[in-house]
């Protein structure tokens, strides 16, 4: 085997498009939107006798806690063999150790999209990994098969959730819409703070949306959408649409209109967008523990739920110590952080 970087846009999204199990943060969109925030990125392909059988996106992060290599989400394996992907992760740990050599990063971190079981977590024990303190992107994850017709899709909901939808296209002053216009992002943005505030997490800066949304919007692969209610937008939701996959990446609501249905609303409509568009899935992103009831994330993840759909869980995050500062730059700021955001 041997590790080649990448530079072509066509062979990278081509690999991919041959792999089931992926998320936009694979995209090649998601390294231009690094590259946006001035963070440093490798594109990896892992070859076996010259042919492409995995590829890795590394981000070079620089953070109060340190400077450490991420691969999100990945590697990316087309073999769902477990010796295919020990082997390829294997190679690149090996070319990872060299790379955090040369910038100085303390560890490696992986946010794996290997199914959680004892052979994947084994992998990473092998290797010399060992569970991170906290995720940086979900490792578990609630999808929907979108392939049927949206009769069958609505019958496949909680019975609350569909009831609720039909509601609320009743409603005449229930209106949801639809922009690629990046001004809207403002919009977005207002409602979007206030959720942050009302549920106390940190969100991220409008700068930072903004190039999400630039990196993605080129290749039609982005939409706002905006629910309202008599005129006022109440909700809005901003959702990546990738290989046939349609991701709910940022969502926010007006706690005062619990009570009407505006983002059950919006939600199908993406889901319907969604089949539109041709995918095959749709993602609603992370969700809360189900031993974890009282978890920052669980009415969302009811939320999520109700409109049908399965779990995924991924192996754990994944760190590996490149020198003893690690113990010192993670345990004590990450447990902090963790127990502040009640994950």
């Amino acid at each position: 085997m041997e590790i080649k970087e990448i530079n072509n846009k066509d062979v990278w999204e081509g690999f991919l498009l041959k792999c089931d199990e992926k998320t936009f943060l694979d995209s090649w969109n998601w390294g231009e939107f690094q590259k946006r925030e001035g963070e440093k990125i490798w594109r990896f392909g892992i070859y076996d006798n010259e042919q492409l059988i995995s590829v890795a996106l590394v981000i070079k992060v620089k953070a109060k806690r340190g400077t450490f290599l991420f691969v999100p989400h990945g590697p990316i394996t087309k073999s769902d063999r477990v010796t295919f992907s020990k082997k390829a992760l294997g190679h690149l740990t090996n070319k990872l150790k060299e790379i955090a050599k040369q910038e100085k990063a303390h560890f490696i971190r992986i946010a794996p999209i290997y199914e959680r079981n004892e052979e994947n977590i084994k992998i990473f024990e092998e290797l010399g990994f060992r569970n991170a303190p906290i995720h940086i992107h979900p490792e578990a994850t609630w999808e929907l098969d979108v392939k049927g017709s949206e009769q069958e899709l609505l019958m496949n909901m909680r019975k609350t959730a569909r009831y609720l939808i039909r509601q609320a296209e009743k409603n005449i002053d229930i209106e949801i819409v639809k922009t690629q216009n990046i001004e809207d992002l403002k919009k977005f943005n207002e409602i979007y703070c206030f959720t942050a505030k009302h549920h106390k997490f940190t969100p991220f800066s409008l700068k930072y949306i903004q190039n999400q949304f630039s990196s993605f919007l080129p290749d039609d692969e982005i939409l706002i959408f905006l629910g309202k209610y008599k005129n006022e937008i109440v909700s809005s939701a901003i959702i990546v649409f990738w290989q046939n996959i349609g991701f709910y990446h940022h969502g926010a609501s007006l706690s005062k209109y619990n009570k009407i249905p505006v983002s059950y609303l919006l939600q199908w409509e993406a889901i319907k967008e969604a089949k539109k568009r041709g995918c095959q899935r749709y993602n609603f992103w992370g969700i809360a523990p189900d031993s974890n009831k009282n978890h920052a994330w669980a009415g969302l993840s009811l939320f999520k739920k109700g409109f049908g759909g399965y779990r995924k869980d991924y192996v754990q995050t994944q760190d590996l110590p490149l020198s003893r500062v690690y113990i010192l730059i993670t345990r004590p700021f990450e447990k902090i952080r963790k127990i502040k955001r009640g994950l």
